[in-house]
């Protein structure tokens, strides 16, 4: 249950309820008809923030006491004014009210948005806010790369979008456990294998061994294909059943050689996601629910759960339009599927998960629908509250990429060059002012912002093409720009010594650029709980572009270093600085560092 957790709207709540109620008795009605979070869920923002700051719609108030919404408005606006004028709280925050049809238009004073907005953003109580209570136990799993395979940039969308999931909903309050899901067993590795042992002509390198073996992957697909409908093709199958077989049985030789590659490729991953700063609290690998997925389907089987069609085992759902979800084939192997429900079953009763989120692509919709069924009719409550959250994919500017045929922006590369692209564009510059140490420190910063901003910024039901030199621009909308704004931030600061324990004048800050940019702030935490519950880090995103677009406008309007009035410059540092925080903030819940300067 959301909390009221942004101060003037909990101040404004608080009041109105109290003038509701009082309405609400006279006319007859129940006075619990509405409480206080009723009103501060309705509080929203004036499209125009030159009518109010917050707007109150009397809808369901009008609808209680059987009145017009503009009757009701104009009558609970006067009430407002004059509880206004007899409260010296509400004085000293609201400035006016208004009534404009069925909306109550509100305007805090400067007073008012220094008090509630920047004076908690100063003592870092904005941060610590509860947003929310009573949250059930939740498991994100999220980046299910292939051992076998080289992890590309495709890969970061699942990662980036599945952290900062995970980042928002604690932040918010939820109680959420982080798992992965890697495919380490199946006809890729086999591919990889077949090619290794049988026509790999190379050396196995020293380091970067999970690579290579992605390399290996794409020349044994190719060569298979190639010699599809020769002689060999047969050989070739042969061969690739075998290693499915010992790898099945855990014995053999392509076994041993197995355990001794997988390792490269967890190595890979461990290494990508310590750059990525991102961590999981179970792993959990198909290799260790593949055989176990059979003997659970083999039991429902047996207790009549489910139904056999010519020989293979699962449950029809054509009447609901999913058609028939296959758990066992008719030679007794299992799927996808049978997987993922031995997996579900783990997660519920080991760890006692009210709900389960899978951030996998868009192609695998039809595929959860009849998972999550199948757990609802296995009796499984939280069937429920499994969700797929879909994403789309990411391509290149000339197309789509696939590990299979070796077109792919390998992970490592791509982020090796974007360090070697920032230090060519923005930091070599610095080469005389800043330690080596440091300029690689921040070309990694900015490199990190570039990819999981880009990576983030659209709506998940969009393409992403990737582009490097819009991702790395200083001036539109993307992470770096978001980042160098925080430095710049940073940097007035510390030019003007700024300690944000000291107070200021809250009744200053007055220019329009600042009244707007404080009101911007106010809305952080609605931000992020929004964009937590609807799983949705692109309205983060957005909000910190226009945050750091906001600064500059406030920056270029009003002097901070000239300003007319030492109390004035001493206000204007602290909502810098209170810009600064939230930026921080704000981008580390996206995963992505704060450089403190570029």
């Amino acid at each position: 249950m959301t909390l009221m957790h942004e101060p003037l709207r909990k101040l404004v709540s608080q009041t109105l309820i109290k003038l509701i109620q009082t309405q609400l008795v006279a006319a007859g009605v129940a006075e619990d008809a509405m409480s206080a979070g009723d009103v501060y869920k309705a509080l929203v923002e004036p499209p125009n923030t030159d009518l109010g700051h917050l707007a109150f719609g009397c809808f369901i108030t009008a609808k209680n006491l059987k009145k017009g919404p503009p009757v009701v408005a104009q009558l609970l606006a006067q009430e407002l004014k004059n509880e206004c004028a007899q409260n010296i709280i509400l004085k000293k925050a609201i400035g006016s009210v208004e009534a404009a049809g069925p909306y109550i238009n509100i305007k805090f004073t400067p007073a008012g948005l220094a008090d509630y907005v920047l004076k908690p953003i100063l003592n870092g109580e904005t941060f610590k806010a509860q947003l929310t209570e009573a949250t059930p136990k939740m498991m994100i799993e999220y980046s299910q790369p292939n051992t076998h395979k080289e992890l590309h940039v495709g890969h970061m969308r699942n990662m980036c979008l599945g952290d900062s999931i995970v980042r928002l909903l604690r932040y918010s309050g939820y109680n959420i456990l982080a798992s992965t899901f890697p495919g380490d067993v199946g006809t890729h590795v086999a591919k990889c294998l077949w090619f290794m042992k049988y026509h790999n002509k190379e050396a196995i390198p020293m380091l970067n061994k999970g690579a290579w073996l992605g390399a290996m992957y794409s020349k044994g697909n190719l060569l298979l294909e190639d010699q599809e409908g020769t002689p060999l093709e047969e050989e070739n199958k042969k061969i690739l059943t075998e290693i499915l077989k010992q790898l099945e049985h855990k014995n053999g030789e392509y076994y041993d050689l197995w355990k001794q590659t997988r390792e490269w490729s967890i190595e890979l991953m461990k290494d990508v996601y310590k750059w990525a700063d991102v961590h999981f609290d179970h792993w959990y690998f198909e290799s260790d629910v593949d055989s176990d997925s059979i003997k659970t389907i083999k039991k429902y089987h047996s207790e009549g759960k489910l139904v056999e069609s010519q020989g293979a085992i699962g449950l029809d759902f054509s009447n609901e339009n999913m058609g028939f979800c296959l758990l066992l084939k008719s030679d007794g192997t299992g799927l996808y599927a049978t997987k993922d429900v031995e997996l579900a079953r783990r997660k519920f009763e080991d760890y006692k998960i009210e709900k389960s989120i899978y951030v996998v692509d868009q192609r695998q919709a039809l595929h959860f629908k009849q998972v999550f069924k199948t757990l609802e009719v296995l009796g499984f409550n939280q069937a429920k509250d499994c969700f797929h959250l879909q994403y789309n994919y990411v391509e290149l500017p000339d197309g789509a990429m696939s590990s299979r045929k070796g077109n792919i922006v390998p992970l490592t590369a791509l982020v090796e060059t974007m360090r070697n692209h920032i230090k060519a564009e923005y930091l070599n510059r610095y080469t005389n002012e800043w330690t080596p140490e440091e300029i690689e420190t921040v070309a990694d910063q900015v490199a990190k912002g570039a990819i999981k901003y880009g990576m983030l910024k659209q709506d998940t039901n969009k393409k992403i093409v990737f582009d490097m030199n819009e991702w790395t621009k200083l001036d539109g909308e993307s992470g770096p720009f978001i980042q160098y704004s925080f430095a710049r931030i940073n940097s007035l600061l510390k030019k003007f010594t700024f300690d944000a324990n000291a107070e200021f004048a809250t009744d200053v800050l007055a220019h329009n650029s600042e009244l707007k940019l404080m009101q911007h702030l106010m809305n952080f935490n609605t931000v992020v709980l929004n964009s937590a519950e609807n799983y949705k880090p692109a309205a983060l995103c957005s909000y910190l572009y226009d945050t750091a677009k906001k600064f500059n406008t406030f920056y270029h309007d009003c002097a901070i270093g000239t300003a007319e009035a030492p109390d004035l410059k001493k206000a204007r540092l602290a909502l810098a600085y209170s810009t600064g925080a939230v930026i921080k903030h704000g981008l580390s819940l996206l995963g992505i560092p704060a450089p403190e300067r570029m």
